[in-house]
């Protein structure tokens, strides 16, 4: 008996059914994977990545009306007959808010505020000199500031020179200025980006106090947007260094040791949206922008009112724990205690770096 057609074709059905189901979910799966691959991989990276070493805590003691000797003893450390002097190092862009409020804070303990710029940004784009357009804001500290400026590099017909490169040949011609400003052996020497703040307490005690490690990383308190924002205490790069002769300006891991609770970062603190535009496309991550909506102005508003990422990127984190605590938007804070003295003192002018504050000038 002859084999009946309608097995072959019940045999046939699933096999069609198949393929047609590979060629649309495989399409699909590519496309979103590509649209995606940021996300996907930030999600699996406790899976992926390791961690760095931890970092050796020391830890910090300071009330007001103590004195300095008791300070040092406290931290297993002797108080000197005169303090040290401190340079203060900074890598700047258009962070001038930032950078006004970082001088007042430090100025009665700073020797020397070694400021370099440069005429373009780290990937490559020409910009203003900010600081020196402005140098009149600073006037309370002129007779201490050492400026210098870095030609850079422009990217040309398209070509993209790698911003970290750039940011690395920036850093490095800091050092070349620090000379200049005549820091020398047994200095204190802040390494940090503007919108990383050490305390006034916190620079005070390390100049006033003998037997302190010779580098010194700094644990800051992490605020995104303004001081509404507080995010964590994982920002470790800014650090501190008695100045010797293999001292090198640098901002990546240098030891294992970081000083607890020393200051404020304040990232993406700008008073205008042009200026938080402007950091998006301008620093070593400007490959985060990769839709033009990122930019747009209402969009960064919202963001920055509600506390989201400005990138619409997971957080980067080693464990799944971490990863799904900071996932969504950053809990607003009604607290202004423990911030910047001069911000303080001068919350009308910086209304937009406290609690309340989130509108932005569109100008």
């Amino acid at each position: 008996m002859a084999p009946r057609p309608l097995r072959l074709t019940s045999k046939r059905a699933p096999r069609k059914l198949l393929c047609i189901v590979l060629l649309v979910i495989v399409p699909i799966c590519v496309i979103g994977i590509f649209t995606y691959a940021q996300k996907i991989s930030y999600f699996f990276r406790p899976l992926w990545d390791n961690p760095p070493p931890p970092f050796k805590r020391l830890p910090h003691y300071y009330a007001e009306n103590v004195s300095m000797e008791h300070l040092c003893l406290l931290h297993g450390w002797s108080l000197r007959s005169e303090p040290r002097r401190v340079f203060d190092g900074i890598i700047f862009s258009n962070e001038l808010d930032i950078l006004e409020i970082r001088w007042r804070e430090l100025h009665p303990y700073v020797t020397k505020f070694v400021i370099l710029e440069s005429n373009t940004t780290f990937t490559g784009i020409p910009k203003p000199l900010f600081f020196a357009s402005n140098q009149s804001r600073f006037a309370f500290a002129e007779e201490k500031i050492i400026h210098g400026v870095f030609s850079g590099r422009t990217n040309i017909h398209g070509s993209h020179e790698d911003p970290f490169v750039l940011e690395s040949e920036q850093r490095a011609a800091m050092n070349s200025l620090l000379l200049r400003s005549g820091i020398s052996g047994g200095d204190l020497l802040i390494m940090s980006d503007t919108d990383e703040i050490p305390s006034p307490h916190t620079v005070k005690l390390l100049q006033w106090c003998d037997g302190i490690p010779p580098i010194l990383h700094l644990e800051l308190r992490n605020y995104m947007y303004s001081f509404e924002f507080p995010v964590d205490y994982s920002s470790w790069r800014a650090a501190i260094h008695v100045y010797g002769p293999w001292t090198r300006y640098r901002h990546s891991r240098q030891t294992d040791l970081i000083f607890s609770d020393a200051g404020w970062h304040c990232s993406f603190c700008f008073r205008r949206l042009q200026e938080i535009v402007f950091k998006m496309t301008a620093y070593s991550h400007a490959d985060r922008v990769t839709k033009k909506d990122y930019l747009n102005y209402s969009r960064i508003q919202k963001l920055i009112c509600s506390g989201d990422d400005l990138f619409d990127m997971l957080p980067e984190e080693y464990t799944f724990q971490e990863l799904i605590k900071k996932m969504g938007p950053i809990p607003h804070s009604a607290s202004a205690v423990h911030l910047p003295a001069y911000l303080i003192e001068n919350a009308d002018k910086f209304r937009f770096l406290l609690p309340g504050g989130c509108l932005r000038s569109s100008e």
